[in-house]
Protein backbone atom coordinates (compact mmCIF):
# COMPACT_ATOMS: atom_id res chain seq x y z
CA UNK A 1 0.00 0.00 0.00
CA UNK A 2 2.89 2.36 0.77
CA UNK A 3 4.50 1.63 -2.66
CA UNK A 4 1.37 2.28 -4.74
CA UNK A 5 0.95 5.72 -6.33
CA UNK A 6 -1.53 7.83 -4.41
CA UNK A 7 -4.57 8.55 -6.60
CA UNK A 8 -8.35 8.55 -6.32
CA UNK A 9 -8.25 5.29 -8.30
CA UNK A 10 -6.26 3.74 -5.46
CA UNK A 11 -8.98 4.82 -3.02
CA UNK A 12 -11.72 3.28 -5.20
CA UNK A 13 -9.78 0.04 -5.50
CA UNK A 14 -9.36 -0.27 -1.72
CA UNK A 15 -13.04 0.58 -1.21
CA UNK A 16 -14.08 -2.14 -3.67
CA UNK A 17 -11.93 -4.71 -1.89
CA UNK A 18 -13.28 -3.61 1.49
CA UNK A 19 -16.93 -3.96 0.41
CA UNK A 20 -16.24 -7.43 -0.99
CA UNK A 21 -14.57 -8.51 2.26
CA UNK A 22 -17.41 -6.99 4.25
CA UNK A 23 -19.99 -9.09 2.43
CA UNK A 24 -18.04 -12.24 3.30
CA UNK A 25 -18.00 -11.47 7.04
CA UNK A 26 -20.41 -14.03 8.49
CA UNK A 27 -19.93 -13.50 12.23
CA UNK A 28 -19.06 -10.83 14.73
CA UNK A 29 -15.42 -11.86 15.10
CA UNK A 30 -14.77 -11.66 11.34
CA UNK A 31 -16.59 -8.35 11.15
CA UNK A 32 -14.44 -6.89 13.90
CA UNK A 33 -11.32 -8.04 12.07
CA UNK A 34 -12.57 -6.33 8.90
CA UNK A 35 -13.00 -3.05 10.75
CA UNK A 36 -9.43 -3.24 12.07
CA UNK A 37 -8.05 -4.06 8.59
CA UNK A 38 -9.71 -1.19 6.73
CA UNK A 39 -10.92 1.46 9.21
CA UNK A 40 -8.72 0.94 12.24
CA UNK A 41 -5.85 3.19 13.28
CA UNK A 42 -3.50 1.22 11.03
CA UNK A 43 -6.17 0.24 8.50
CA UNK A 44 -5.69 0.64 4.76
CA UNK A 45 -8.13 3.53 4.31
CA UNK A 46 -6.68 5.36 7.30
CA UNK A 47 -3.14 4.95 5.96
CA UNK A 48 -4.15 6.35 2.54
CA UNK A 49 -5.74 9.39 4.14
CA UNK A 50 -2.55 10.05 6.13
CA UNK A 51 -0.50 10.11 2.88
CA UNK A 52 -2.43 13.07 1.49
CA UNK A 53 0.60 15.27 2.21
CA UNK A 54 2.52 13.33 -0.46
CA UNK A 55 0.32 14.83 -3.19
CA UNK A 56 0.83 18.15 -4.90
CA UNK A 57 -1.13 20.95 -3.23
CA UNK A 58 -3.61 21.29 -6.10
CA UNK A 59 -4.58 17.56 -5.90
CA UNK A 60 -5.05 17.38 -2.15
CA UNK A 61 -8.60 18.84 -1.88
CA UNK A 62 -10.14 16.45 -4.39
CA UNK A 63 -8.28 13.48 -2.91
CA UNK A 64 -9.28 14.40 0.65
CA UNK A 65 -12.93 14.85 -0.35
CA UNK A 66 -13.02 11.48 -2.08
CA UNK A 67 -11.26 9.79 0.87
CA UNK A 68 -13.83 11.12 3.35
CA UNK A 69 -16.69 9.96 1.13
CA UNK A 70 -15.27 6.45 0.89
CA UNK A 71 -14.58 6.33 4.64
CA UNK A 72 -18.15 7.42 5.47
CA UNK A 73 -19.58 4.93 2.99
CA UNK A 74 -17.56 2.10 4.50
CA UNK A 75 -18.55 3.12 8.06
CA UNK A 76 -22.22 3.11 7.03
CA UNK A 77 -21.86 -0.28 5.32
CA UNK A 78 -20.13 -1.62 8.43
CA UNK A 79 -23.00 -0.43 10.66
CA UNK A 80 -25.67 -1.99 8.41
CA UNK A 81 -23.82 -5.29 8.22
CA UNK A 82 -23.31 -5.38 12.00
CA UNK A 83 -27.03 -4.79 12.57
CA UNK A 84 -27.92 -7.51 10.06
CA UNK A 85 -25.60 -9.98 11.78
CA UNK A 86 -27.14 -9.12 15.15
CA UNK A 87 -30.65 -9.76 13.84
CA UNK A 88 -29.55 -12.99 12.20
CA UNK A 89 -27.91 -14.27 15.38
CA UNK A 90 -31.00 -13.37 17.39
CA UNK A 91 -33.25 -15.26 14.99
CA UNK A 92 -30.98 -18.30 15.14
CA UNK A 93 -30.97 -18.14 18.92
CA UNK A 94 -34.77 -18.02 19.02
CA UNK A 95 -35.03 -21.00 16.71
CA UNK A 96 -32.43 -23.10 18.50
CA UNK A 97 -33.67 -22.15 21.98
CA UNK A 98 -37.36 -22.45 21.22
CA UNK A 99 -39.46 -24.13 23.91
CA UNK A 100 -41.23 -27.27 22.82
CA UNK A 101 -44.59 -26.93 24.58
CA UNK A 102 -45.43 -30.54 23.72
CA UNK A 103 -42.72 -31.87 26.06
CA UNK A 104 -43.90 -33.09 29.48
CA UNK A 105 -43.31 -30.68 32.35
CA UNK A 106 -40.41 -31.12 34.75
CA UNK A 107 -41.27 -31.44 38.40
CA UNK A 108 -39.66 -28.93 40.76
CA UNK A 109 -37.46 -30.38 43.48
CA UNK A 110 -38.76 -29.37 46.90
CA UNK A 111 -36.78 -29.20 50.11
CA UNK A 112 -37.78 -31.36 53.04
CA UNK A 113 -37.65 -31.04 56.78
CA UNK A 114 -34.95 -33.07 58.47
CA UNK A 115 -36.45 -36.16 60.18
CA UNK A 116 -35.26 -34.90 63.58
CA UNK A 117 -37.00 -31.59 62.92
CA UNK A 118 -40.21 -33.40 61.97
CA UNK A 119 -40.21 -35.39 65.20
CA UNK A 120 -39.29 -32.30 67.25
CA UNK A 121 -42.29 -30.49 65.81
CA UNK A 122 -44.54 -33.44 66.57
CA UNK A 123 -43.31 -33.60 70.18
CA UNK A 124 -43.72 -29.84 70.54
CA UNK A 125 -47.27 -29.96 69.16
CA UNK A 126 -48.34 -32.77 71.51
CA UNK A 127 -46.72 -31.00 74.48
CA UNK A 128 -48.42 -27.72 73.57
CA UNK A 129 -51.80 -29.50 73.53
CA UNK A 130 -51.04 -30.60 77.08
CA UNK A 131 -50.28 -27.05 78.20
CA UNK A 132 -46.47 -27.03 78.01
CA UNK A 133 -44.64 -23.97 76.73
CA UNK A 134 -41.35 -24.08 74.82
CA UNK A 135 -38.39 -22.70 76.77
CA UNK A 136 -35.07 -22.19 74.97
CA UNK A 137 -31.86 -22.58 76.94
CA UNK A 138 -28.25 -22.09 75.94
CA UNK A 139 -25.88 -24.71 74.49
CA UNK A 140 -22.80 -23.46 76.37
CA UNK A 141 -23.17 -24.00 80.12
CA UNK A 142 -21.22 -23.75 83.33
CA UNK A 143 -20.25 -26.81 85.30
CA UNK A 144 -22.44 -25.48 88.09
CA UNK A 145 -25.66 -25.46 86.05
CA UNK A 146 -24.88 -28.59 84.03
CA UNK A 147 -23.93 -30.70 87.05
CA UNK A 148 -23.72 -29.20 90.53
CA UNK A 149 -27.16 -27.58 90.75
CA UNK A 150 -28.65 -30.80 89.35
CA UNK A 151 -27.28 -32.80 92.28
CA UNK A 152 -24.05 -33.88 90.51
CA UNK A 153 -21.37 -32.82 93.02
CA UNK A 154 -17.79 -32.73 91.84
CA UNK A 155 -16.32 -36.24 91.51
CA UNK A 156 -19.84 -37.75 91.58
CA UNK A 157 -19.65 -41.15 89.81
CA UNK A 158 -22.73 -40.35 87.69
CA UNK A 159 -20.62 -37.79 85.80
CA UNK A 160 -18.81 -40.70 84.15
CA UNK A 161 -22.04 -41.47 82.25
CA UNK A 162 -21.72 -38.12 80.41
CA UNK A 163 -18.29 -37.62 78.83
CA UNK A 164 -18.05 -33.87 78.52
CA UNK A 165 -16.65 -31.34 76.04
CA UNK A 166 -14.92 -28.72 78.20
CA UNK A 167 -13.80 -25.39 76.74
CA UNK A 168 -10.52 -23.61 77.37
CA UNK A 169 -12.25 -21.50 80.01
CA UNK A 170 -12.43 -23.12 83.42
CA UNK A 171 -15.74 -24.85 84.25
CA UNK A 172 -17.36 -23.86 80.93
CA UNK A 173 -18.61 -26.69 78.74
CA UNK A 174 -21.03 -27.78 76.02
CA UNK A 175 -24.12 -29.03 77.79
CA UNK A 176 -24.36 -32.80 78.03
CA UNK A 177 -28.15 -32.77 78.47
CA UNK A 178 -30.99 -30.25 78.40
CA UNK A 179 -31.57 -30.60 82.16
CA UNK A 180 -29.60 -27.44 83.12
CA UNK A 181 -32.41 -25.56 81.37
CA UNK A 182 -34.59 -26.63 84.31
CA UNK A 183 -32.56 -24.40 86.64
CA UNK A 184 -32.85 -21.40 84.30
CA UNK A 185 -36.59 -21.94 83.78
CA UNK A 186 -37.36 -22.41 87.47
CA UNK A 187 -35.43 -19.30 88.46
CA UNK A 188 -37.31 -17.32 85.83
CA UNK A 189 -40.80 -18.63 86.72
CA UNK A 190 -40.35 -18.83 90.52
CA UNK A 191 -42.55 -18.64 92.57
CA UNK A 192 -45.29 -19.40 89.98
CA UNK A 193 -46.19 -22.94 88.84
CA UNK A 194 -44.27 -24.04 85.77
CA UNK A 195 -44.92 -26.30 82.78
CA UNK A 196 -42.31 -26.15 80.01
CA UNK A 197 -40.45 -28.30 77.51
CA UNK A 198 -36.84 -27.54 76.66
CA UNK A 199 -35.76 -28.81 73.21
CA UNK A 200 -32.15 -28.43 72.14
CA UNK A 201 -28.88 -29.98 71.00
CA UNK A 202 -26.64 -31.82 73.45
CA UNK A 203 -22.97 -32.81 73.14
CA UNK A 204 -21.03 -35.73 74.57
CA UNK A 205 -17.51 -36.87 73.95
CA UNK A 206 -18.39 -40.43 73.01
CA UNK A 207 -17.25 -43.02 70.52
CA UNK A 208 -19.37 -42.95 67.37
CA UNK A 209 -21.43 -46.12 67.10
CA UNK A 210 -24.76 -47.18 65.65
CA UNK A 211 -26.42 -46.15 68.94
CA UNK A 212 -24.38 -43.12 70.05
CA UNK A 213 -23.37 -39.78 68.56
CA UNK A 214 -21.33 -36.83 69.80
CA UNK A 215 -24.30 -34.51 69.17
CA UNK A 216 -27.99 -35.24 69.42
CA UNK A 217 -31.29 -33.58 70.23
CA UNK A 218 -33.09 -33.89 73.54
CA UNK A 219 -36.44 -32.63 74.71
CA UNK A 220 -36.66 -31.97 78.42
CA UNK A 221 -40.02 -31.62 80.14
CA UNK A 222 -40.65 -29.94 83.49
CA UNK A 223 -43.89 -29.44 85.41
CA UNK A 224 -44.03 -27.94 88.88
CA UNK A 225 -46.78 -26.80 91.20
CA UNK A 226 -48.60 -27.73 94.36
CA UNK A 227 -49.48 -31.35 95.17
CA UNK A 228 -48.02 -32.81 91.95
CA UNK A 229 -47.53 -36.57 92.26
CA UNK A 230 -45.93 -39.45 90.40
CA UNK A 231 -49.37 -40.46 89.14
CA UNK A 232 -49.54 -37.10 87.31
CA UNK A 233 -46.24 -37.93 85.64
CA UNK A 234 -47.44 -41.39 84.58
CA UNK A 235 -50.73 -40.05 83.24
CA UNK A 236 -49.03 -37.30 81.23
CA UNK A 237 -46.41 -39.59 79.68
CA UNK A 238 -48.89 -42.38 78.94
CA UNK A 239 -51.11 -39.92 77.10
CA UNK A 240 -48.06 -38.56 75.27
CA UNK A 241 -47.05 -42.05 74.12
CA UNK A 242 -50.59 -42.75 72.89
CA UNK A 243 -50.53 -39.60 70.76
CA UNK A 244 -46.97 -40.08 69.57
CA UNK A 245 -46.94 -43.79 68.74
CA UNK A 246 -50.62 -44.58 68.23
CA UNK A 247 -53.75 -45.06 70.30
CA UNK A 248 -53.84 -48.26 72.33
CA UNK A 249 -50.05 -48.60 72.46
CA UNK A 250 -49.00 -50.23 75.75
CA UNK A 251 -46.48 -48.57 78.04
CA UNK A 252 -44.60 -49.51 81.17
CA UNK A 253 -42.38 -47.81 83.76
CA UNK A 254 -39.21 -49.31 85.20
CA UNK A 255 -37.34 -48.09 88.27
CA UNK A 256 -34.10 -46.29 87.45
CA UNK A 257 -31.71 -43.70 88.84
CA UNK A 258 -30.98 -40.08 87.91
CA UNK A 259 -29.28 -37.68 90.37
CA UNK A 260 -31.78 -34.89 89.67
CA UNK A 261 -34.99 -36.94 90.18
CA UNK A 262 -36.26 -39.08 93.07
CA UNK A 263 -37.92 -41.47 92.52
CA UNK A 264 -36.68 -42.06 88.96
CA UNK A 265 -37.98 -44.29 86.19
CA UNK A 266 -37.53 -45.20 82.54
CA UNK A 267 -40.52 -45.51 80.26
CA UNK A 268 -40.92 -48.19 77.61
CA UNK A 269 -43.45 -48.42 74.82
CA UNK A 270 -44.65 -51.53 73.10
CA UNK A 271 -42.52 -52.13 70.00
CA UNK A 272 -44.33 -50.56 67.08
CA UNK A 273 -42.54 -52.79 64.56
CA UNK A 274 -43.51 -56.16 65.95
CA UNK A 275 -46.47 -55.11 68.18
CA UNK A 276 -44.76 -56.58 71.21
CA UNK A 277 -44.06 -60.01 69.73
CA UNK A 278 -40.29 -59.48 69.74
CA UNK A 279 -37.91 -58.52 66.95
CA UNK A 280 -34.30 -57.54 66.33
CA UNK A 281 -34.99 -53.83 66.93
CA UNK A 282 -36.49 -54.38 70.39
CA UNK A 283 -33.96 -57.16 71.10
CA UNK A 284 -36.83 -59.64 71.23
CA UNK A 285 -38.24 -58.09 74.41
CA UNK A 286 -41.31 -56.53 72.80
CA UNK A 287 -40.47 -53.16 74.45
CA UNK A 288 -38.57 -50.05 73.39
CA UNK A 289 -37.19 -47.47 75.82
CA UNK A 290 -38.26 -43.95 74.85
CA UNK A 291 -37.45 -41.67 77.82
CA UNK A 292 -36.28 -41.24 81.39
CA UNK A 293 -38.34 -39.45 84.02
CA UNK A 294 -38.99 -38.92 87.72
CA UNK A 295 -40.06 -36.51 90.42
CA UNK A 296 -37.79 -33.48 90.65
CA UNK A 297 -35.28 -33.95 93.48
CA UNK A 298 -35.87 -31.58 96.45
CA UNK A 299 -32.28 -30.30 96.14
CA UNK A 300 -32.90 -29.34 92.49
CA UNK A 301 -36.17 -27.63 93.40
CA UNK A 302 -34.37 -25.65 96.09
CA UNK A 303 -31.58 -24.70 93.67
CA UNK A 304 -34.26 -23.46 91.27
CA UNK A 305 -35.74 -21.19 93.96
CA UNK A 306 -38.74 -23.25 95.07
CA UNK A 307 -39.50 -24.50 98.56
CA UNK A 308 -39.60 -28.33 98.29
CA UNK A 309 -41.74 -28.59 101.41
CA UNK A 310 -44.70 -26.98 99.61
CA UNK A 311 -43.77 -27.33 95.94
CA UNK A 312 -43.26 -30.49 93.88
CA UNK A 313 -42.77 -31.35 90.25
CA UNK A 314 -41.81 -33.96 87.71
CA UNK A 315 -39.35 -34.01 84.81
CA UNK A 316 -38.71 -36.19 81.80
CA UNK A 317 -36.28 -36.28 78.91
CA UNK A 318 -36.37 -37.95 75.52
CA UNK A 319 -34.32 -38.05 72.31
CA UNK A 320 -36.09 -37.28 69.01
CA UNK A 321 -33.54 -39.34 67.07
CA UNK A 322 -34.19 -42.35 69.27
CA UNK A 323 -37.93 -41.89 68.84
CA UNK A 324 -37.48 -41.66 65.08
CA UNK A 325 -35.34 -44.79 65.08
CA UNK A 326 -38.05 -46.55 67.06
CA UNK A 327 -40.82 -45.37 64.80
CA UNK A 328 -39.17 -46.24 61.48
CA UNK A 329 -36.87 -49.11 62.43
CA UNK A 330 -33.66 -47.14 61.74
CA UNK A 331 -30.69 -49.09 63.04
CA UNK A 332 -27.88 -46.50 62.90
CA UNK A 333 -28.13 -43.07 64.54
CA UNK A 334 -25.23 -41.80 62.41
CA UNK A 335 -27.56 -41.60 59.41
CA UNK A 336 -29.16 -38.47 60.88
CA UNK A 337 -26.04 -36.32 60.58
CA UNK A 338 -24.33 -38.01 57.62
CA UNK A 339 -26.20 -35.75 55.12
CA UNK A 340 -26.89 -38.71 52.83
CA UNK A 341 -29.80 -37.61 50.64
CA UNK A 342 -30.78 -41.23 50.02
CA UNK A 343 -31.64 -41.42 53.71
CA UNK A 344 -33.06 -37.93 54.23
CA UNK A 345 -35.38 -38.04 51.21
CA UNK A 346 -37.26 -40.98 52.68
CA UNK A 347 -38.86 -38.63 55.20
Amino acid sequence: MQDQPLTELTLDQVAKEALAALGAAADGETLEGWHVTYLGRKGQVTQLIRRVSDLPKEERPAFGKRANEIKQALEAAYGRHAQALKVREMERSLVEGAIDVTLPGRSTAHGRLHPSTQVLRRITQISADMGFQVYRSRDVETDECNFQLLNFPRHHPARDMQDTFYTTQRDVLLRTHTSPGQIHAMREYCPEPIRVILPGMCYRYEQLTARSEIQFYQVEGLAGGYDIRFTDLKGTLTDFAQRMFGSGRKTRFRASYFPFTEPSAEMDVECILCDGRGCRVCKHTGWLEILGCGMVHPVVLQNGGYDPSVFSGYAFGMGPERSTMTRYGIEDIRYFWGNDLRFLEQF
